[in-house]
């Protein structure tokens, strides 16, 4: 049998991807396109001879065909060539391409920040602290959204998100419950228009828990509102940065909250979501206090936000000490999974989605596309970290989206864009990360947040090598993620 005519004429490479092994088996995560395949033996003989250097298909074929049949050696050398993990010494590399959303995409979630007030004084607060890009004391948009605006703000969500049968509504603040009164009417009256426009609109909040109260505990229970509570950990760790203005410690006056909420609230799960800072990286126990003492259904842990010069920036020993304890966690998620039991790490499930949906993003999140923010003046901006930002407005619930504006940002913030990331392998996942965080760091939300590439790419090896021993042991887990 002749070679293949694709690669007779020219040597052949490696081309873009990423290897990883699981339970004894490889892999190639696939440049750009996400794809995920597992290698068998002629694949395995094939790259590991490439990468000695680049061979011509006949040589491939001389050197391996007493160890696999002639046949099967250029079946394997087509089949690499389509995924495109070999190729033409010769070709040139793949461009990311600069593929702009289509022109009507729909809005899927929209962040309402019902108040820009707090009741707290978190020492690393973005929204309040050094690093705040909005004046929320001295500036002019409105302490608290009113009912009017709120109703604009459906009205915006109802019609941008277009065909969509199901649409998400956040409301943020601030502190969120400040404003309880406008959730309950925004509620009560999103439900009632979803339903006229044929539509279901499904809500969740974020709060600090210190204002939760029985009245308010059942109200969300009863309308089915998804909770996350933002807490640090143990007492010792969420008295030390999340106080009252005053200074005082809000464990003790969160902790019996929490307890009820969890007690009360069970039609939908109630998440933790930490921010981890140089002074709370006890990961482990944080995450085992949050899950077994208070007895959170998931937790989700995120490194601050802020500039390096910050006493409660993480350095790079830092972390390296959070990755280690991310991936003690990870394998504990992996053990459990592997006896279809729940764990509560949200951090590895949520990057296991995206792998094994295949994202690969053209963009770091869907902010100013799919996910915006309003601020309590009905400004629309890229995300709820943006709300209020004259810099990032891209419209306003009542005027609708300047598309130009809009267009401007898509540009501006693509993967196309961002040439550092055009060599990373970890790009379809991250591509250039959060664009509040590289606005805080590099001053412009454009720029890729180089200073946690390692820290990318050591997280999505760990959570391939988990996705890889759940295709080998448990595979029926993985379908839980194609809803």
């Amino acid at each position: 049998m002749n070679p293949p005519v694709a690669t007779a004429s020219q040597p052949l490479a490696l081309r873009e991807f990423h290897a990883f092994e699981a339970h004894g088996a490889r892999f190639l995560y696939m440049v750009p396109s996400a794809g995920i395949f597992r290698m068998d033996g002629p694949s395995v003989a094939i790259l590991d001879a490439l990468q000695l250097g680049p061979q011509g298909a006949e040589s491939l074929i001389e050197e391996l065909s007493s160890d696999y049949p002639l046949e099967q050696i250029v079946e394997t050398i087509e089949e690499l060539t389509e995924i495109r993990a070999i190729g033409d010494v010769n070709a040139p590399k793949q461009q990311v391409p600069n593929d702009l959303p289509p022109e009507g995409f729909p809005l899927t979630t929209m962040v309402l920040n019902v108040t820009n007030k707090c009741n707290l004084a978190c020492t690393y607060c973005y929204e309040y602290g050094e690093d705040k890009i909005v004046d929320t004391k001295y500036g002019d948009a409105p302490k608290f959204m009113s009912e009017q605006t709120a109703e604009e703000s459906v009205e915006f969500l109802l019609a941008e998100s277009r065909g969509q049968e199901v649409a998400h509504l956040t409301f943020f603040g601030g502190e969120t419950l400040l404003n309880f009164p406008v959730l309950q009417q925004t509620v009560a009256y999103a439900r009632r228009r979803a339903a006229e426009e044929g539509k279901r609109i499904e809500f969740s909040l974020t709060t600090n828990a210190t204002l939760l109260r029985p009245e308010i505990i059942e109200w969300l229970a009863d309308n089915q509102i998804g909770v996350t509570i933002s807490i640090d950990g143990p007492k010792e760790v969420q008295d030390g940065l999340r106080v009252f203005h005053n200074g005082k410690g809000t464990y003790d006056v969160v902790q019996p909250k929490i307890k009820e909420l969890l007690r009360v609230h069970r039609t939908r799960p109630i998440g933790a979501r930490v921010t981890l800072t140089q002074k709370n990286m006890d990961v482990l126990e944080i995450f085992r206090h949050l899950t077994e003492d208070m007895g959170f259904w998931e937790v989700g842990l995120a490194p601050v936000t802020t500039q390096d010069q910050r006493d409660y920036a993480i350095t790079p020993e830092g972390k390296d000490s959070m990755l280690s304890q991310f991936e003690v966690l990870a394998q504990e998620w992996l053990q459990c999974a592997l006896r279809d039991e729940h764990h509560g790490f949200s951090n590895v499930k949520d990057t296991l989605e995206e792998i094994h949906k295949g994202v690969s993003k053209a963009y770091g999140c869907g902010a100013g596309l799919g996910l915006m923010g309003v601020a309590t003046d009905g400004d629309v901006a890229l995300c709820h970290r943006f709300a209020g930002s004259p810099e990032h407005k891209i419209g306003s619930v009542t005027e609708g989206i300047d598309r130009d504006v809009q267009n401007k940002f898509l540009e501006d913030h693509h993967i196309a864009s961002k040439t550092d990331c055009h060599t990373c392998w970890a790009r379809p996942i991250c591509s250039g990360g959060c664009y509040h965080e590289a606005h805080v760091q590099y001053g412009e939300s454009s720029h890729a947040n180089l200073h946690y590439c390692t820290w990318v790419r050591s997280w999505t090896h760990t959570c391939l090598e988990i996705y890889g021993a759940l295709a080998e042991k448990n595979p029926k887990f993985l379908e839980r993620f194609d809803a």
